[in-house]
């Protein structure tokens, strides 16, 4: 019996057990189904201190595994218990929830309503209502909250409360809500709007962006569908905008099937409603005809409506710029005014209209002769004035590119014209004027060149004048010298001098090739006239060519001298002739032809030339130092004396200048630098040599400063290769 009684006690217990669960499973289906919006927790015993412990177990693992967030209050507000989820929507360790005041984690708008809503009702009873809460690192948590009032008794006991996060179910609202907001816009504006995702792919696009793009841009990026060219400065591009979704406005051109858009491209972001950028959207603004008219007007106001080119008014603002521009550059420009002669012969007899398409074809031939950077106007009648800009550093330079390019006008000009039928024949009249002072009125500046024209014309017309009559007597006399400067060159005219470099006893070890102009008519004339000229014509190129080629012969020669078989021969090399392509081959076909010993020959560079391009400076000397030639660097100390160059370069010498020579004994500084260099070199595996050593006590000062290479009046001034010294110096 009593065994009986156990096992329907067992029973009865496990009946018991097996119902409670079946409640708890059915409660979980509720939960889950929404089909209640509470948990209702027993008390133990009337206790009014809720536990979720012993009989009530079940339940506990249910809110702890629920997908919202739960808690209870205490009737004094304060949290008795939550489960994870609460914890992880406040952004908070549970612990730190537990226990504190449910106050604290609504947001300030919505904590009056909530007070009032847990004081509606003494009676149990669920309410309900949206509330923000607020997390731990301030942000808001929208929310669903469902209140069940629990009663032990007659007394209020506490609250339970299930907090749903409504935060997706927002921001589908609100994207659903923008979605429909914008199929409204886009169906019934008329402006080209497009919506684009972060990836900047459009999403969305209103019926007239359809029409602008001509194809269905859904899905595709943006660049692709609107390849939009922006004016030259305007910075970031537009598919950067996009993926940033800053705000810009920014003008654009589109072109479509051989069609041009201009269009007003103003971005934005596209903003979800809690702040997180979805997107961004493009409005794009046809102004097409705006631009049109705006362009239409700048032709009439500052254009020729016959040729197209600026007319005064442009050239005169265009011209004020030149000027501002040419001073803060220090490279001055000119002014060209440009007559044609016989103009109006031409136009009483053939007609308007053959004088007017002599006008457009001389307007296209003065286009074709200038740089872009150029301008060329017509003032009016036959009158062109041409602006050049930033010829040159120097005045001198700068009036001869001037004068050559007013010589390519002149020829250009005169060729023949083909008119409606004619084979017609012009000439022109140009004058000068350079723009070369800030302070000179721009309506002056067109005045000089004006009546620098006007002297072109009592010259007999179809030639040019500047309208400074010294410049022009200097520019006829510098034309006149490269002619005969070329004459020269073909006709044989220059020859090598050279001067003695010795060493501290005064024994000859070398000299330095000079060249000198044998003019038929001028006698000798020194390289300090004729060097620059060729420098800036490009002559340097064949008459440096002729004095390698000529010193090379003279060491071959030396060669079978045995008291001169031991001498060194120095050359020149101006930067130029230097930065030739074919510099190396020219240096290696001289040696070969003449048979020189290339040990024997040191090539003379400046610094000046050494800094302009140091790789391709090194890799020529690197060539030509493999053929066994010398380097030495001329002129130290006078430009841009740099410790980390001379330890880059294969120099093998440092020069001297007599700048610092012939004020040695009275200058300290120039003494300082004398014995800087002196000290400097050994350790740099350098020898020294001092040019312009004129008196003995200046060789003296060397001396004792450690030099031992000089050259100089001293020693014997530049003459033939027949008036070097033979033996040691008798005035040393």
């Amino acid at each position: 019996m009593t065994q009986t009684l156990a096992l329907d006690t067992l029973a009865a217990e496990n009946a018991a057990l097996r119902a409670r669960l079946a409640e708890a499973e059915e409660t979980l289906r509720a939960i889950r189904n929404g089909e209640v919006d509470a948990l209702v927790v027993s008390g133990s015993d009337g206790d009014q201190v809720f536990t979720l412990q012993g009989a009530d177990y079940p339940y506990r693992v249910l809110v702890e595994d629920m997908s919202e967030g739960a808690l209870i209050l205490t009737a004094q507000g304060v949290i008795y218990y939550a489960n994870r989820r609460l914890a992880e929507m406040l952004k908070t360790p549970l612990e730190q929830v537990i226990g504190s005041a449910c106050d604290r984690w609504i947001a300030p708008a919505d904590a009056a309503p909530f007070r009032a809503l847990l004081n509606r009702t003494r009676a149990p009873s669920r309410q309900r209502m949206e509330l923000t809460l607020r997390a731990s690192d301030g942000t808001g948590v929208p929310c669903y909250l469902s209140v069940s009032y629990l009663l032990v008794g007659e007394v209020l006991g506490s609250f339970c409360l299930v907090a749903t996060d409504l935060t997706e179910q927002k921001r589908s609202e609100a994207i659903l809500a923008a979605e429909r907001l914008a199929r409204l816009i886009l169906d019934q504006t008329a402006e080209a709007i497009v919506v684009c995702d972060n990836a900047a792919r459009i999403i969305r696009a209103s019926a007239v962006a359809y029409r602008l793009c001509g194809e269905d841009p859904l899905d595709q990026p943006f660049e692709r569908v609107f390849p939009l060219e922006q004016p030259d400065g305007a910075g970031v591009s537009l598919a950067d905008l996009l993926r940033v979704g800053e705000q810009r406005r920014v003008e654009a051109r589109l072109e479509r099937r051989g069609e041009v858009f201009h269009l007003v491209v103003s971005v934005g972001p596209l903003v979800g409603p809690l702040g997180e950028k979805l997107g961004s959207v493009v409005t794009l603004t046809d102004i097409t005809q705006r631009k049109a008219a705006e362009e239409q007007i700048e032709r009439l106001a500052f254009y020729d409506p016959l040729t197209r080119l600026p007319n005064r008014r442009r050239l005169l603002e265009r011209l004020h710029r030149a000027v501002e521009t040419g001073a803060h550059s220090r490279r001055p420009g000119a002014l060209m005014f440009v007559d044609l002669d016989n103009f109006k012969v031409l136009n009483d007899t053939l007609g308007h209209s053959v004088g007017d398409l002599l006008l457009q074809q001389v307007a296209g031939r003065l286009l074709d002769c200038v740089r872009e950077s150029d301008t060329v106007a017509r003032l009016g009648g036959d009158e062109f004035v041409v602006m050049l800009e930033g010829l040159s550093e120097r005045t001198e330079a700068a009036a001869a590119k001037a004068q050559g390019i007013g010589v390519k006008l002149l020829a250009a000009l005169n060729e023949p014209y083909e008119l409606a039928g004619y084979r017609c024949h012009s000439t022109a009249s140009l004058g000068i004027a350079l723009i070369a002072d800030r302070h000179t009125p721009v309506e002056d500046l067109l005045k000089q060149a004006d009546l620098a024209m006007y002297q072109a014309k009592a010259a007999g017309r179809n030639t040019l004048r500047f309208f400074n009559p010294d410049m022009q007597a200097a520019l006829e006399a510098r034309s006149a010298l490269e002619t005969q400067l070329r004459d020269g060159l073909r006709d044989g005219q220059f020859l090598l001098y050279y001067q003695a470099q010795v060493d501290g006893a005064g024994d000859l070890t070398g000299a330095e090739a000079l060249v000198r102009w044998q003019h038929p008519q001028r006698g000798l004339v020194a390289p300090g006239e004729f060097i620059p000229l060729a420098e800036e014509t490009g002559l340097i190129l064949p008459l440096g060519r002729w004095v390698l080629e000529s010193a090379c012969a003279q060491l071959a020669a030396w060669a079978h001298q045995p008291p001169r078989a031991h001498l060194t021969l120095a050359v020149n090399v101006s930067a130029r002739q230097f930065r030739d392509p074919g510099f190396v081959d020219q240096v290696r076909a001289a040696l070969a032809a003449s048979g020189a010993d290339p040990h024997r020959l040191k090539l003379e560079l400046t610094e000046s030339l050494l800094l302009e391009d140091v790789t391709d400076t090194i890799a020529k000397m690197t060539a030509l130092k493999s053929l066994g030639l010398g380097f030495s660097l001329d002129d130290f100390g006078t430009g841009y004396s740099s410790l980390s160059y001379l330890k880059r370069l294969p120099l093998d010498q440092l020069k001297i200048d007599q700048s610092f020579v012939r004020d040695a004994l009275d200058n300290p500084n120039d003494a300082a630098i004398i014995r800087a260099i002196l000290a400097l070199a050994p350790n740099l595996n350098l020898t020294v040599i001092a040019e312009g050593v004129e008196t003995p006590a200046q060789r003296a000062f060397l001396i004792a400063s450690g030099c031992r290479a000089f050259q100089g009046y001293l020693f014997g001034r530049p003459g033939p290769a027949a008036a070097l010294p033979q033996t040691r110096q008798q005035n040393v």
